[in-house]
């Protein structure tokens, strides 16, 4: 008599099996159904089977079944599993909500730029994308306002292996600072901003421990009128160390400032997006 396997299903027909990961604390996985990406905060068993919670950068939650080959981790279909006890050390993530690559080094620095405006922006963007700038060999720098942003993409001469990013301060429709952008038409560079007046509102008042940012009447000293507003001594660099000691990873800044720095950081470093651990 022959002998048959119980399970008749063609060989063309099975789904390979999908390795199993554990999910550990802050571990970063995309679900496969929705695209949803964002890293691990907690696991549970239900009725309905066990779950995942994954919190994105923006902090939002969305719950998932822990379903076979539901996940894809850098970018391979994986089966999340619950972590056992006593398991491996959770991996560690940097202030930008990127995962932690241990041991890396800084890459020599590319040909590509971003230029923020001023030196609060540039400390800005150092103490949250620090990391990933180094990992990309990016440079970050500065250009004490925008007033000749198009003579100085001229300067630097963009092209297709020296891209420029360019984030601006108040880029709203009618500003100033839009009519600037708008004169740089070169295809190697991205302008782009948030529409604060000043890279210290991108900053969340409750990381600073304040209500809110002040409203400063037209023609004051936007800095000196918040720290009047707020009672802070007129000090206006005193200040901005303040503000900056209180920003411990992305999620102490406004989205409209996160979406466009992830946006400069990405246009420059093409065509190798798929070295960022997200």
């Amino acid at each position: 008599m022959r002998s048959y396997q119980p399970d008749l299903t063609p060989p063309w027909k099975k789904s390979t099996p999908a390795p199993e990961v554990p999910a550990e604390p802050d571990l970063v996985v995309e679900e496969a159904v929705t695209g949803f990406c964002g890293a691990v905060i907690r696991c549970e068993k239900t009725a309905q089977g066990p779950t995942v919670t994954l919190e994105d950068r923006f902090g939002r939650h969305r719950v998932f079944p822990m379903e076979p080959r539901g996940f894809l981790l850098e970018g391979e279909v994986v089966t999340l599993v619950r972590p056992s006890a006593g398991g491996p050390a959770r991996p560690s993530r940097t202030a930008s909500g990127s995962v932690a690559v241990p041991g890396a080094r800084a890459r020599v620095a590319r040909a590509g730029r971003i230029y923020v405006e001023g030196r609060h922006d540039a400390e800005l963007v150092e103490r949250v994308w620090g990391d990933d700038l180094r990992i990309e060999g990016v440079v970050v720098e500065y250009l004490e306002g925008v007033d000749d942003l198009p003579a100085i993409v001229r300067e630097f001469a963009p092209g297709p292996d020296a891209r420029l990013g360019v984030l601006v301060d108040h880029l709203v429709p009618g500003s100033k600072e839009s009519r600037i952008a708008a004169q740089v038409t070169d295809a190697h560079v991205l302008v782009v901003g948030h529409p604060y007046i000043d890279v210290w509102e991108a900053v969340k008042p409750s990381s600073v421990g304040i209500a809110g940012w002040p409203v400063v009447p037209r023609g004051q000293d936007w800095k000196t009128g918040v720290c009047r507003a707020l009672g802070w001594p007129e000090n206006t660099g005193a200040a901005w160390q303040h503000i900056l000691s209180r920003v411990g990873s992305y999620k102490d800044l406004e989205p409209q400032l996160l979406g466009r720095v992830e946006e400069l950081i990405d246009f420059v470093t093409l065509p190798t997006l798929k070295s960022r651990g997200r």
